[in-house]
């Protein structure tokens, strides 16, 4: 049989394939049989263009580049996203086996085209799903800077779940952002991978020498921790991933749409994470309350009024008072209580009040720092009274 007797006999066969080769996927296939009558028709439109392309292919073997073309060209582009590269090479091995049957009493130069054949189909597969992985994961990166850069610039809108749902979030619950700077090499493969290990979803951003990533917890619903991993911990495994320097934790916010005020604090504490003379790694963004109020941060300043100023000038012991001469008399217990005409250990008393209401200690040099500059912002922030008039001298 010559080469066009060959080439006619598979165009007149080439129906009866196409048909046997349906019939043999609904057979053996499960995911073909689940599928919607309109998808199970688009991978039916690529088998018969695999036959079809396996005729020309055989009458001019010079034209591999267009396989991918030929074939999946077909089939529409949602076709790409429902079945995957694992299917797509169980529907050649399926057709090949059809044509192979087909094709048992055909010349040997025909089975051996089959052969070569079913290799070249099976890398222009290949070829095309990395592509859309390419492609995939260029836009993927894109959206995720885009996602970052808005959490830090706080211009939140309506679009913001949307696209981190795009991109795969399956953080639940608190979020926290981290800030540091930023390697030369930043490998953000295995940030995600030890995260997934503490059970945690990352996003991750660079913006010049910074290094951001905000962080949420991953819960498996079926199978909860009992205590997952805390931010803290979280962050110490990932500090070796952010460059020498300051590296900020944020505090921990609800929700990934509330992430901004976590990195609106984290930024300002990174800014001014240099005013520490030991810096620890990582360092807790509320742990520079004072260095980002001096900074003009009026996130700082309204935490330090509300946790502290509000707290003691509220308490029935007249403790904001106590704190105003305790620093003015030096920090000394025996002048302030000279001054407020009580006992020396009542002013004791009143100073391990004040750090059991705030945390902070006023014995404590920094903590008393923090108190001192809260007291100030909150008496800065109170409307100024005005001072009554002098009595007229009498006529």
């Amino acid at each position: 049989m010559t080469k066009k007797q060959t080439l006619t006999w598979l165009r007149k066969i080439s129906g009866d394939m196409s048909r046997a080769t349906l019939e043999h996927l609904e057979a053996t296939l499960p995911w073909y049989r689940l599928m919607p009558p309109g998808r199970r028709s688009s991978v039916g439109m690529v088998a018969q263009a695999g036959i079809t392309s396996f005729i020309s292919w055989y009458e001019s073997p010079g034209s591999t580049p267009w396989i991918a073309s030929d074939v999946f060209g077909a089939a529409p582009r949602e076709l790409l996203r429902s079945v995957s590269l694992q299917q797509t090479l169980q529907l050649i091995k399926v057709t090949v086996e059809v044509v192979e049957e087909y094709l048992s009493d055909a010349p040997s130069d025909v089975r051996e085209a089959i052969l070569r054949y079913s290799r070249d189909i099976a890398f222009a597969a290949a070829d095309v799903y990395a592509r859309a992985a390419e492609a995939r994961g260029l836009w993927d990166a894109r959206l995720e800077a885009l996602v970052v850069d808005s959490i830090l610039s706080g211009e939140y809108d309506q679009e913001l779940p949307s696209r981190i749902a795009a991109l795969g979030w399956t953080g639940h619950g608190e979020v926290c952002v981290l800030v540091g700077t930023s390697p030369r090499m930043v490998d953000v493969d295995e940030i995600r991978r030890l995260s997934r290990h503490l059970f945690a979803d990352v996003l991750v951003g660079i913006q010049g020498n910074r290094l951001v990533v905000v962080v949420g917890r991953n819960v498996d619903e079926e199978a909860p921790l009992a205590t997952p991993p805390s931010f803290r911990v979280i962050a110490e495994a990932l500090e070796g991933y952010f460059g020498p320097g300051p590296y900020v934790v944020g505090p921990v916010v609800p929700a990934v749409v509330d992430a901004v005020t976590s990195a609106k604090s984290a930024l300002a504490a990174f800014s001014v994470a240099h005013g520490l003379r030991d810096l620890p790694r990582p360092l807790d963004a509320d742990d520079v309350l004072p260095e980002r109020a001096l900074a003009g941060d009026p996130v700082a300043r309204r935490a330090l009024i509300r946790e502290i100023y509000d707290v003691l000038s509220e308490h029935p012991l007249d403790l904001l008072d106590t704190m105003w001469t305790y620093f003015e008399t030096g920090h000394s217990l025996e002048a302030t209580a000279r001054h407020l005409f009580v006992h020396p250990n009542t002013v004791r008393y009143r100073l391990k009040k004040v750090a059991e209401l705030v945390t902070w200690d006023p014995g404590a040099p920094r903590d008393a720092l923090v108190l001192h500059l809260a007291i100030i912002l909150g008496t800065l922030g109170k409307p100024r009274s005005t001072p009554p008039p002098p009595p007229r001298a009498a006529l």
